[in-house]
């Protein structure tokens, strides 16, 4: 297959086309290689991308039509993978006209195209932060419809214009609510990054509350395979993918310490109003329609990570959080 793989430097987006490619597909792959983190981190995951003979890449906004059409005129796809989008609860409090343009008119703006231009899939990166004040483990038919985030609100609606495309032109969709993802070449404003970076060069650990609130931890790399599965014809579906089973922050920190053999020192602060005490997903949906589950444990998973650090320390150390 041929798939456009929006978001290609940043995190997720990266390993799903890296997979796309090793599997034997086409990718073109675009992004605007904004500087919302040290942009290092995405032109390090672009050269990789750039070693497959199989894919290109365009330097554009998802929120330029005019660009993204260009390169709809110019290739063909059998599918969308949308994901480029503004992340991070905090970030989107400071700044919610991005968010709301990005993540809600970009997914517009590829929707429409697809309209135009006959593709019939389109995959959407969603959030595990729209469960927010939902009881637990979440399943995707709870009715989340409380935002408590500018970041979860935009996610909600590109959520909403991707089931009216799907309801008006009959595009397939599936919307995946990703777990908090990690792994090697991980977002630097996700906590996992960040406390093995603090770790390793000595520095103290900025934890908002008690390091009791739990994360569903899942691995990159079943992110990537989840995300390929949707591939598959499904109507239109809302999928969770995650780990099912949560960890506490100060379990994960715990992890970080045995592999870098160092001790963290942290500072508590208070807990952000826009933050969740614990995820959880139910991944029966994945399991029974993508026949998908997690493989990698949080224990592998970090020692997988840290290891990548540590081969990538003599540039990772310069990268600012």
């Amino acid at each position: 297959m041929q798939i456009l793989v929006t978001g290609c430097a940043g995190f997720i987006g990266w390993a799903v086309a890296k997979r796309l490619l090793e599997e034997g597909h086409k990718v073109i792959g675009v992004d605007n290689l904004n500087s919302y983190y040290d942009v290092r981190l995405k032109h390090y995951r672009l050269e990789d991308l750039r070693s497959y003979r199989d894919f290109k890449f365009f330097q554009l906004d998802i929120e330029d039509y005019g660009k993204l059409k260009e390169v709809f005129e110019n290739y063909r796809f059998d599918a969308v993978i949308n994901e480029a989008a503004r992340a991070g609860v905090r970030a989107s409090i400071e700044d919610p006209f991005v968010y709301m343009t990005t993540n809600a008119n970009g997914t517009l703006n590829l929707l429409e195209l697809c309209k135009n231009y006959g593709i019939s899939k389109f995959v959407l990166a969603s959030t595990s932060s729209l469960y927010a004040g939902q009881p637990m483990p979440f399943k995707e038919d709870l009715p989340v419809n409380t935002p408590i985030s500018p970041y979860a609100a935009s996610k909600k609606a590109a959520e909403v214009i991707a089931y009216t495309y799907h309801y008006l032109y009959g595009i397939d969709v599936s919307i995946l609510r990703y777990f908090t993802v990690y792994g090697p070449a991980g977002r630097p404003d996700m906590s996992v990054f960040r406390f093995i970076k603090w770790i390793m060069e000595g520095s103290s650990l900025e934890v908002f509350g008690d390091g009791s609130q739990s994360r569903d931890f899942t691995y990159i790399e079943d992110i990537a395979e989840g995300t390929i599965l949707a591939l598959k014809p499904l109507g239109y579906q809302i999928i969770n993918l995650g780990n099912n089973k949560p960890h506490s922050l100060l379990e994960m920190i715990s992890l970080v310490e045995r592999f870098t053999g160092k001790k963290a020192k942290i500072e508590n602060r208070e807990f952000h109003k826009a933050d969740m005490k614990a995820t959880w997903a139910d991944i029966t949906k994945a399991k029974e329609l993508l026949g998908w589950q997690p493989k990698t444990s949080l224990e592998e998973g970090i020692e997988k990570t840290v290891d990548w650090f540590k081969k990538n320390w003599h540039w990772l150390k310069e990268v600012k959080l």
